[in-house]
């Protein structure tokens, strides 16, 4: 009871006790490895990040990461963790040499946290540092001190040795590392530090051109015009503009991936239509100055200020303590060398003000669609008859606000199920009524023209970006055949046409749902697989009986619960590496049903039911 408040309520944590209480303050979610953001991911940032910063101050040329099962070991060349200070550098919390300017100027890592939090979060953690030809070894276990080897001596470069696997108490026992997520991050590493080699299990990450090689790999399609590439004392940045819709940012802070932007990122956005503006003497709307840009930044700032541990968005205002503005900074260099670069590539500025007209032009043209879709809508009263909504959203000042969720469904009869069963609180309900239109090779004004997308975009609030999204998950819940999966190419289709950073920011997923159900009177499977069906007709014994589920509409009520519960399987969509939908769409969407037939006649398997005996 409330009443029970008293001083024995009142706690004091060590502070590794508290990393392994409250680890998001350190390293923002947990997650099991699914999501690139996911915070195994953060342990091996946060240990790259020291090395990183060994490197900016021009020690140690190559970093080596290696991935065994669940263990990840980082090795750099630089100088080495003070031997008589490794235990305090990896498991003392506040403790680090980047609080003296003079020694890191520009580092990543500030506060003497990261590390630590490492050594917190990890079942097995071992820290070894070389100097000067001796050597010292620490080993931990959930930030915990279980050996500290004496000094010896060794013939290895100097640099530090990191080894962790992080807990499964903590990130769930069936975590484990994606090793296209870990690759993304090297990249990131090599992007921005031209000059430095990273490995992951042999495989070199390299760059030469910067941001302009970081560019080209995430390009979601063609550039309209060769990338520009602008460099300078402190900033680094690079920009084309694309057929897409939206708009596309990479940005990084002395080599931290500020993914939630901040103070650089809106000085970059503010700069770049006022220097477009002054080039060619237009006032340019913003919006269509900046539809469809493809652009990345990097600045490089004295003593950082982030608005979290996990450093994902800039809150600094100065470039330094003596200053200038970030504002400034980037509105200076970007007034004299974009405009500089522009009128020395006329051709490339005249295709930048051809396609700030188009999106004019479409901007004007869709305005007057809106109008009157958004009319059609509310004369027809038509919200009702697609949408079973539920009571808390996205942004709710409510604790199961992040439980939201929208499950999107091909027909009436698997949106009965799903109503009668979902949870009224988090879990609504959009119905299809059946294939929706494919979008692929149409402009926007699709959505308006379309009553089913145009109300698909009203339910979920993303019109004007996702800045007021009403559920965290929209899940596609199709039936598991042909014409299911079709729907669910139809939908992807549409996402990453036209609302890409649905995708981008992990909010769309597919529901899995059961194939078969085996039973006997005694025992109920459900089964997701061939094998999972095999498996159970073993257990179920001889008296099994199978139910094979063709649609969604088949599964009962009672029995959907349970699939929408907290056994529910989602697969994420994850889409990394867009520069490459732009080709997917033309193939699996277009016009081109021949080269298609082709494809799928020479890649078509059967697949046989199994006889039971």
């Amino acid at each position: 009871m409330a009443s029970n408040y008293t001083e024995a309520s009142i706690k004091t944590l060590s502070s590794l006790e508290h990393i392994r209480l409250r680890p998001g303050m350190y390293i923002g979610r947990l997650g099991n490895g699914t999501h690139a953001e996911d915070g195994i991911y953060v342990l091996l940032k946060e240990t790259i990040d020291n090395s990183i910063d060994e490197f900016m101050m021009g020690q140690g040329r190559k970093i080596e990461v290696e991935l065994t099962g669940r263990t990840l070991r980082v090795r750099d060349y630089g100088r080495g963790i003070p031997l008589g200070k490794l235990i305090d550098c990896v498991s003392v919390i506040n403790t680090g040499a980047k609080y003296d300017s003079e020694t890191f100027q520009k580092a990543v890592g500030l506060n003497g946290v990261g590390q630590k939090a490492v050594n917190a979060l990890a079942l097995d953690y071992r820290a070894q540092a070389f100097r000067e030809g001796e050597t010292k070894l620490v080993e931990f276990s959930q930030g915990k001190l279980k050996k500290d080897h004496k000094v010896a001596k060794t013939t290895e470069r100097n640099g530090t040795w990191v080894e962790f696997t992080p807990d499964p108490a903590l990130f769930g026992a069936d975590f484990k590392f994606r090793t296209e997520f870990i690759e993304d991050r090297l990249w990131n590493y090599a992007f921005l530090n031209r000059g430095l080699t990273l490995t992951f299990n042999g495989k070199p990450f390299k760059s030469e051109h910067g941001l302009k090689d970081l560019l080209t790999k995430e390009l979601s399609g063609q550039p309209l015009y060769p990338i520009i590439h602008l460099e300078g004392e402190d900033i680094e940045v690079a920009l084309t503009h694309g057929n897409h819709y939206g708009e596309e940012y990479w940005s990084f802070v002395n080599g931290q991936h500020t993914t939630m932007g901040g103070t650089h990122l809106a000085a970059f956005r503010e700069a770049l239509v006022e220097t477009v503006r002054n080039h060619f003497k237009r006032d340019y709307d913003a919006a269509d100055v900046r539809q469809s840009i493809d652009a990345a930044i990097v600045v490089r700032v004295q003593e950082p200020v982030f608005e979290s541990q996990t450093k994902t968005k800039l809150g600094s205002t100065d470039i330094g303590p003596k200053g200038p503005s970030i504002k400034e900074f980037v509105g200076k260099f970007m007034q004299q060398s974009l405009d500089t670069y522009l009128h020395k590539n006329r051709e490339t500025a005249e295709i930048i003000k051809k396609k700030i007209e188009e999106n004019e032009h479409e901007r004007k043209e869709l305005a007057g669609i809106r109008n009157i879709a958004r009319e059609r809508a509310k004369k027809a009263s038509l919200h009702n008859k697609k949408l079973r909504d539920c009571r808390l959203h996205l942004g709710d000042k409510n604790p199961r606000a992040e439980e939201s969720t929208l499950f999107i469904v091909e027909g009436d009869s698997a949106a009965g199920s799903l109503t009668a069963t979902r949870d009224v609180q988090t879990q609504a309900v959009f119905a299809l009524k059946g294939k929706p239109l494919n979008t692929y090779g149409l402009t926007k004004k699709v959505i308006y023209e379309n009553e089913e997308f145009h109300l698909l975009q009203a339910a979920l609030n993303i019109e004007d970006g996702l800045d007021g999204l009403r559920y965290n998950k929209i899940v596609i819940a199709t039936d598991a055949d042909v014409d299911g999966m079709h729907i669910r190419l139809l939908l992807l289709s549409f996402f990453l046409q036209f609302f890409p950073d649905v995708i981008r920011n992990n909010h769309l997923f597919i529901l899995q749902t059961p194939l078969f159900r085996v039973r006997n009177k005694k025992l109920t499977r459900y089964c997701y697989s061939e094998a999972e069906k095999q498996a159970a007709v073993v257990a179920c014994g001889a008296t099994h009986e199978i139910t094979r589920f063709k649609g969604l509409g088949e599964i009962s009520a009672g029995e959907f619960k349970d699939f929408i519960g907290e056994n529910i399987r989602l697969d994420p969509i994850n889409l990394h590496h867009l520069h490459s939908s732009d080709d997917l769409l033309s193939f699996f969407m277009g016009k081109n049903t021949p080269e298609r037939q082709d494809f799928i006649i020479d890649n078509l398997r059967v697949e046989k039911d199994l006889v039971e005996a």
